[in-house]
């Protein structure tokens, strides 16, 4: 599996497109990325399935709540 990738993701907030930095070498993940266009925070949670060599990236706005 790859330490590093380029992922192109869209921002929940205005959909502009962008790229996320995903490190994989450190394992599981939970932070945020401000949107380059309209500057709100995605949150971006990163699990790393190693039994499937897989990489499951999800985006959501900071401002959802689960419930």
């Amino acid at each position: 599996m790859k330490d590093y990738s380029l992922q192109r993701v869209r921002c929940p907030h205005c959909g502009h497109h962008t790229f996320v930095d995903v490190d994989t070498s450190s394992g599981d993940q939970d932070y945020y990325e401000d949107c380059a266009a309209c500057c709100n925070p995605i949150h971006v949670n990163m699990h790393i399935d190693q039994a499937l060599n897989k990489v499951e990236l999800r985006i959501d706005a900071d401002d959802e709540q689960i419930f």
